[in-house]
């Protein structure tokens, strides 16, 4: 049994009525549509905010339907936005897989993630939370806007930290922070409760998002992209940032004004990755991940059940220690 495996014991049963749910919601009788979605489906990744969402729900007791409904809706969203975001970066690959934009053309490729968009609306409005379609439709409006600034951020010469953890907390941190609210509030929870899951989501999205840029200084198959594969997006995060504010050296700070502008080469690339490596950036990466990785603990003191907390705690550092 693997470590995933482990963590999703106190919770199989019900993952099991998510994963049903969630097929169910994603097929159609069309036949072409029903491909599509059977493709993007066929691509879903380890069900980690589903995991956490049922975790937490735990907590406060039987998990209800409502909460297999938000799991399911936090999902879609994010798939949706998974579809729009590789035609946006014009992106052939996903999780180590073609794209859907790369199998079926951008234009199937929108209009496959605005169905599931629609799909994710329609189970929040049957978790019949007035409250809940709130969270999720401000949550849609904040993944667009952090990928708005995603872009504009690529054409400012400008790169530092702030803008950068002004990017993740929307595309990233906002997710897992949703995640644990709505569980918290589809299980009754009170508002204690609910700000110390939406804490621990957030604090632990950002964890995520800073290990996963973590491995774009690595070359490995497993991880779905290559070395560098941000930099050639034009992306400058956070171990590259460092090294850029501790570093007065003219070359690195002209290799990144060429990262930006799109116009580097492979040589750039591997010269920034390798100054990031040197240069600290990477340490640097990991010591703001661990403060968040702290304060993420804190959250979970006032989770009561013995077992769920154990559990998330395993997830919080399955996130943070994870090789791919």
């Amino acid at each position: 049994m693997d470590f995933l495996e482990q963590l999703r014991r106190p919770v199989a049963a019900e993952l099991d009525n998510y994963r049903l749910l969630f097929e169910q919601t994603l097929t159609h009788e069309d036949d072409y549509l029903g491909r599509a979605l059977d493709y993007v489906r066929s691509r879903k990744g380890k069900m980690m905010r589903p995991l956490m969402v049922l975790l937490i729900a735990k907590e406060c007791g039987p998990i209800r339907t409502e909460t297999l409904r938000a799991a399911v809706t936090l999902e879609l969203l994010h798939t949706a936005s998974l579809v729009h975001d590789d035609v946006v970066d014009e992106s052939n690959m996903r999780r180590g897989m073609a794209s859907a934009n790369a199998v079926y053309g951008n234009q199937i490729a929108v209009l496959v993630g605005d169905y599931i968009l629609s799909q994710a609306l329609c189970q929040a409005a049957l978790t019949n939370s007035i409250e809940g379609v709130r969270i999720v439709a401000e949550l849609g409006a904040t993944l667009s806007e952090g990928e708005v600034y995603q872009l504009a951020n690529i054409r400012n010469e400008k790169a530092d930290e702030e803008a950068y953890f002004h990017i993740i907390h929307r595309k990233t941190a906002a997710l897992f922070a949703a995640c644990g609210e709505l569980a918290a509030r589809t299980a009754g929870a009170d508002d204690a409760m609910v700000k110390a899951a939406k804490d621990f989501g957030r604090d632990l999205g950002i964890c995520f998002q800073i290990r996963d840029d973590i491995f774009d200084y690595f070359d490995d198959a497993s991880i779905g992209k290559p070395t560098g594969n941000d930099m050639a997006e034009g992306k400058l995060t956070l171990p590259a940032l460092h090294v850029l504010k501790t570093s007065n050296d003219p070359a690195l700070h002209a290799t990144a004004a060429r990262i930006k502008s799109g116009e580097a080469t492979t040589e750039d690339i591997r010269y920034m990755v390798e100054a990031a490596k040197s240069g600290g950036g990477i340490a640097y990466a990991e010591q703001k991940m661990a403060e968040y990785r702290a304060r993420a603990e804190q959250s979970l003191t006032a989770f009561t059940n013995t077992e769920v907390r154990e559990s998330l705690q395993a997830f919080l550092a399955y996130v943070v220690d994870r090789n791919y």
